[in-house]
């Protein structure tokens, strides 16, 4: 992975809610976690053995204290519709334009239902199956990231 690459993901994890970012390209993995709520990210690319391993790191991570019981919400009813990538969710082509789809919208298989705006490139995400858009689970121009539930359909 470059460094462009690099300064982009961690410039995304400072600037959004993100609070950790893990990104895997052929062999290289890279990490970025935020330490705490000042602008300090911590970076670790690993590499297999053989391969220089460069670290970028912050002030040494501070330990965070993590609720006992944390409530794992209910998988909902129906097909979800997951982000594919880590962005920037819109749900219209452009701001003032009508969105792709509302609730209760009936979608058929390759239908856009919204852009997702990874690196100033706008992805239009489309849907793989069917249905009656039952939820829209992320408000628009909030940050997405790869795997999260964004509608689901009935």
């Amino acid at each position: 992975m470059d460094l462009r690459k690099l300064k982009t993901l961690i410039d995304l994890v400072a600037e959004s809610d993100i609070e950790e970012l893990e990104v895997t390209e052929g062999e290289s993995k890279v990490r970025i976690v935020k330490s705490s709520a000042q602008a300090q990210n911590q970076v670790v690319m690993m590499q297999p053995q053989g391969i220089p391993q460069y670290s970028a790191a912050a002030p040494a991570p501070q330990a965070v204290a993590l609720p006992a019981a944390v409530a794992i919400p209910a998988e909902p009813e129906g097909y979800v519709v997951k982000s594919p990538m880590v962005g920037t969710f819109y749900r219209s082509a452009a701001p003032g334009s009508p969105p792709f789809v509302e609730i209760g919208s009936e979608v058929k298989e390759g239908a856009t239902l919204c852009i997702i705006e990874a690196m100033k490139l706008l992805n239009e995400i489309d849907t793989d199956k069917g249905g009656v858009v039952k939820q829209i689970l992320i408000e628009n121009g909030q940050p997405v990231e790869f795997g999260q539930p964004l509608f689901i359909l009935g």
